[in-house]
């Protein structure tokens, strides 16, 4: 029996996310590793890939909650959902990518490989994000743009580097150059990508040390 969680479809449900407080919406769509939740508190739609969901149960509307009522169109449709067809779907639209429940990236979509992506954000510009880490997508509504922008201000531009099937591979042509990983968070995710071999990097930071990185657990990387 395949368990895709259709006979809870335009239900009340919870979620529980890694590395997230519970988030609690209709369920709106299902597929073998994604759920779409309504969250009407927010009005917003959230893209969970189901790799990161701990749990997942139906709750009743509590006395102090408002009854919501989704918009009869989802922003990203597919014809048969996937985590995939959903990245394939969102590419040129403006949606948040987020990575940790404190880190949430606005921007699109612009280009997708085996398991990573580039994104285009006003504020980080290009960036490469590892299809494993996303925890959430969650796309703007029609008319609004990420810090109220206008559209010129985001021009659906190739990558400015060619791009290579993997993630590793692709940090590998970023070899000698200056990067940032995950947002720069700590000083040590900030320097000179000296050496990429065997899912591990070498990073050389400002103070001249030598920093060694399972590729498993970097989120993003960009260029400054």
């Amino acid at each position: 029996m395949l368990l895709d969680f259709l006979d809870l479809k335009g239900r009340n449900i919870e979620v529980e996310i890694s590395g997230w407080d519970f988030h609690k919406g209709i369920l709106i769509d299902s597929g073998p590793d994604i759920v779409v939740i309504y969250e009407g508190r927010t009005n917003s739609f959230l893209y969970i890939p189901f790799v990161h969901i701990h749990r997942l149960k139906e709750i009743s509307i509590l006395e102090e909650d408002t009854s919501y009522d989704p918009p009869s169109e989802k922003p990203i449709e597919a014809d048969a959902i996937s985590f995939h067809k959903t990245l394939m779907t969102a590419r040129g639209l403006f949606v948040k990518v987020c990575v940790t429940e404190n880190n949430s990236i606005p921007g699109y979509v612009t280009s997708i490989m085996n398991d990573y992506f580039v994104f285009h954000s006003p504020a980080f510009k290009t960036m490469l994000i590892s299809v494993n880490h996303v925890k959430c997508l969650i796309p703007y509504p029609a008319n609004r743009t990420p810090y109220t922008l206008d559209n010129q201000c985001f021009p659906l531009s190739p990558s400015p580097v060619s791009l290579e099937n993997t993630f590793e591979e692709q940090l590998k042509k970023l070899e000698s150059q200056i990067v940032i990983l995950d947002g720069g968070d700590n000083p040590e995710k900030i320097g000179l990508l000296q050496k990429v071999s065997n899912n591990k990097a070498i990073l050389i930071t400002a103070d001249g040390e030598t920093v060694y990185r399972n590729l498993d657990h970097i989120k993003t990387i960009q260029l400054p």
